[in-house]
């Protein structure tokens, strides 16, 4: 993403994108938590395989319910992992969710994270189907020379 338009256009598909899944079964935090840690796992056994499978939208050991595994490079911040196609090799720290510098955030903490430490991002985003903010929770682990994350609805 070149500017922050970019990232309101981007963000805004990704709205329309959530309105056309919905009513879904909410994942918990608990499936979010084991969800990361398994995508931890196979990132440290092959990192091109376990970024395969995160983008592979059958594969049910990375994407159940609403969950789904999102990571990004730590040396420039571009997506290689993420639910929506088109935001693949989009730099996460150019992402804003209402005005708020959110893509940003997560890069930070991730970035400034040990390695192997799970950290968390709060915020809010319409839960599938609706327009309303709803409050929201990301896990994100630095791994590598990634960083992955999974949210889910609290």
């Amino acid at each position: 993403m070149k500017n922050s338009g970019c990232a309101l256009g981007l963000l805004g598909l990704a709205l329309l994108w959530s309105d056309k899944l919905g009513a879904v079964e909410l994942g918990t935090a608990e499936q979010a938590r084991a969800m990361l840690e398994r995508a931890a796992a196979a990132l440290k056994v092959d990192e091109d395989a376990a970024l395969k499978a995160f983008n592979d939208e059958h594969n049910k050991d990375f994407r159940d319910h609403d969950l789904f595994v999102y990571c990004f490079a730590i040396a420039d911040g571009k997506f290689t992992a993420y639910e929506l196609p088109f935001l693949l090799n989009n730099d996460i720290r150019q992402m804003k969710l209402y005005n708020e510098p959110l893509g940003q955030r997560a890069y930070d903490a991730a970035h400034d994270a040990a390695e192997g430490a799970v950290v968390t991002i709060e915020y809010k985003y319409p839960k599938p189907g609706t327009r309303s903010p709803a409050p929201k929770e990301a896990f994100q682990e630095r791994v590598g020379d990634q960083a992955c994350g999974v949210s889910y609805f609290k």
